[in-house]
């Protein structure tokens, strides 16, 4: 016992010796603030055209902050609440009924007198929980329709942005439509509001128009957030659930360089109240990688308007009725850099229009006589025909149970063509006779037909090595590889005459990219090349003069076709006398004119509207697809484009495809003057 007292008086002594002697050192220990560190957002990386100009940049505007201290009531934020909303006003936003309510019943003193005023089963504690009489409180409140004031309803908006920020988080309070006025009278008075500061956003703009906004995609708001679709993702790359994410196409594909590094600032938190004292900047931050993309501005826009003017042609004519809208794409062959890419997408059931440019990599279409030349150098690669010997006899394919399979013109024009002739005229039957050869087939004309069962596989992989009904690989999000059709029936046979069908264009479904790629990998020699849109990342300068290059794409060869330059130029002669030939039936003529010249193919496909709440109507309308395949100069190409106007009336008379064409070529050779 005597011991216990000793040690019990000792400590006594010594607890006296630390509070008379270092008490105030101690008191000052824990007076002092705690430190932390909360990521401020940054701005987005810029992305240019290929000549410098800014397609899409960030405009820079005062805000209004709040950083969530810790251990914060929802009382202790109502009070932050009113406190500002004497300086700035929200009158923008709208303050819903459970934003009033809130506001009201987070003082306690409220909550208790609407309590007192409702019928006691909704507030019997012995029966109901906490969760639930608040629930019942809320509603009573906006049933009873409140009036409040103004400065009120600001208030009660600051309080749900507020409440929405996790601990040592950062939000905006007000980030449009900031005053100067409304700046300064904040920034008179922030000793008295703990967590505001005064700071700087930015939100997307598109100085010089939105001619490819639906290629470049668009950013999340923060209200918005992450994508519920990838919200783990997100959070496990650092992302807070309130960031602003590119949630479409380019901004999405390159969110990871366009995000930039979020600043860090140090948060001074009061150990006596778990206030925020002070915020300081640590690390400023640095703000995205900017995107140098392979298009021109200018040109992108010549390409927009004219698809915007020939299509509005074609709705005065009256053939849009089924129309799906109408797609263009300019390349570069050697490359694959996008040199423009533009798109009308149409819903047929309301006739509404609306830019859609990436409609060029996710939809697919019949494209009809376009996809010849691919047939042409499969006959000439598999031996059924040579470069010296490859005139077949224009005998039309007659299936027992079918109309004739024929070309467009009257059976009987010619007695037999040669390859460059049959592209010339573009002819149908020619494709089906070499078709038949290609596959080794057996064929009296309304009798039998017989092809090996991998009739398909074969020719499909002719076709994919073009890139027809295959993933061009281009650094767009979305692409879909096209369409193929059924092979067999639902008995298992072969779908001879569908085979025959294929070889001019008129089963599968391909892109409006596809098919750029396509005619680039005959332009080019057989290189079939990945398009892309990005040219170059770098940094932009802090005042936005300079742009540093850090990284540039390489063009990209994805496959060599084996084909030889005899066989090559097979393609080439007819895909040059379909614009230079001299025979009536030439498809093309129209753009003869151009200098310098121009080689491609024009296509025309039969197709049948498909609507998506019928789809299965045996009596759908039936409408027709065109479209255009062509580059220059035709000796040495620069320019490789694809134009197509799908499901237009099955009667349409215009060229609205070649009209396109003429203006795409005509336009490129003005701003590139060829020596």
């Amino acid at each position: 016992m005597g011991v216990i007292f000793i040690l019990f008086a000792l400590l006594i002594i010594q607890s006296g010796h630390l509070q008379l002697n270092y008490g105030s050192r101690f008191r000052a220990e824990v007076d002092t603030s705690d430190r932390n560190l909360v990521q401020a957002n940054v701005p987005r990386g810029i992305m240019y055209d290929s000549k410098g100009r800014v397609l899409v940049g960030n405009e820079s505007k005062n805000a209004i902050t709040y950083t969530r201290g810790m251990n914060l009531t929802t009382k202790g934020m109502k009070e932050i609440s009113d406190d500002l909303s004497q300086y700035i006003s929200l009158d923008g936003d709208s303050a819903t009924s459970q934003d009033l309510a809130t506001y009201y019943l987070s003082d306690t003193r409220n909550y208790s007198d609407l309590l007192a005023k409702m019928p006691k089963e909704q507030t019997d504690a012995t029966k109901l929980s906490s969760t639930q009489i608040y629930a019942n409180a809320v509603k009573y409140y906006i049933g009873q329709k409140p009036q409040v004031t103004d400065k009120q309803k600001s208030a009660s908006i600051m309080l749900r942005k507020i409440s929405a920020a996790s601990m040592l988080s950062t939000v905006y309070v007000k980030n449009n439509n900031l005053t100067d006025k409304e700046v300064a009278l904040v920034a008179e008075h922030l000793s008295e509001l703990p967590g505001v500061n005064i700071g700087t956003d930015w939100t997307r703009v598109y100085p010089n128009g939105d001619s490819v906004q639906s290629v470049i995609g668009r950013v999340s708001s923060e209200q918005a957030g992450l994508p519920s679709d990838r919200l783990q993702y997100y959070l496990t790359q650092g992302y807070l659930r309130n960031d602003r994410v590119g949630t479409s196409y380019l901004e999405r594909q390159y969110e990871p360089i366009l995000r930039g590094t979020k600043a860090l600032n140090q948060v001074n938190i009061s150990s006596s109240d778990n206030t925020i004292e002070e915020i300081n900047t640590v690390y400023p931050g640095s703000k995205g990688s900017s995107l140098t993309f392979t298009l021109d501005l200018q040109y992108q826009q010549m390409i927009s308007d004219s698809l915007n003017k020939y299509y509005q042609k074609a709705q005065a004519d009256g053939v849009t009725k089924y129309s799906a809208g109408a797609y263009a794409v300019a390349t570069n062959p050697k490359t694959g850099a996008i040199l423009g890419i533009a798109g009308i997408g149409r819903n047929p059931k309301t006739g509404e229009t609306y830019s859609d440019a990436l409609g060029t990599i996710n939809h697919a279409f019949t494209m009809g006589s376009v996809i010849k030349g691919a047939t042409v150098l499969g006959g000439l690669m598999n031996g059924a025909v040579t470069p010296q010997s490859n005139t077949l006899p224009e005998e039309a394919i007659y299936l027992r149970g079918t109309p004739v399979m024929k070309s467009v013109y009257p059976l009987g024009t010619f007695s037999a063509l040669n390859a460059q002739t049959a592209l010339e005229v573009s002819s149908n039957i020619y494709m089906m006779q070499l078709t038949l050869r290609w596959l080794k087939a057996g064929y009296v004309a309304n009798d039998y037909i017989t092809m090996p069962q991998d009739a398909f596989v074969q020719m499909r992989n002719i076709y994919s090595q073009f890139g027809l009904g295959v993933k061009t690989g281009i650094d767009l999000p979305s692409e879909v590889a096209g369409y193929p059709g059924r092979s067999f029936d639902t008995k298992g046979n072969l779908l001879s005459g569908s085979a025959l069908a294929l070889s001019f264009g008129n089963y599968d479904g391909y892109t409006v990219m596809q098919l750029a790629q396509y005619v680039s990998t005959i332009a080019n020699g057989g290189y079939r090349m990945k398009p892309y849109l990005v040219k170059s990342i770098g940094q932009t300068t802090d005042d936005n003069k300079s742009f540093m290059t850090q990284h540039t794409n390489s063009p990209e060869v994805l496959n060599k076709i084996d084909f030889t330059s005899e066989q090559l130029q097979v393609v080439k002669e007819g895909f040059s006398q379909v614009v230079h030939g001299h025979n009536a039936w030439g498809t093309a003529h129209t753009l003869a004119d151009i200098q310098p010249a121009v080689a491609g193919k024009t296509g025309t496909a039969q197709t049948f509207y498909y609507d998506p709440d019928n789809p299965g109507n045996p009596n759908a309308p039936e409408t027709t697809t065109s479209s255009f395949v062509g580059y220059a100069p035709a000796d040495d190409p620069q320019i490789a484009i694809s134009v197509v106007f799908p499901d237009l009336d099955v009667n349409s008379q215009g060229h609205y495809n070649l009209d396109v064409a003429h203006e795409m070529f005509t336009n490129y050779f003005k701003l590139n003057p060829q020596k």
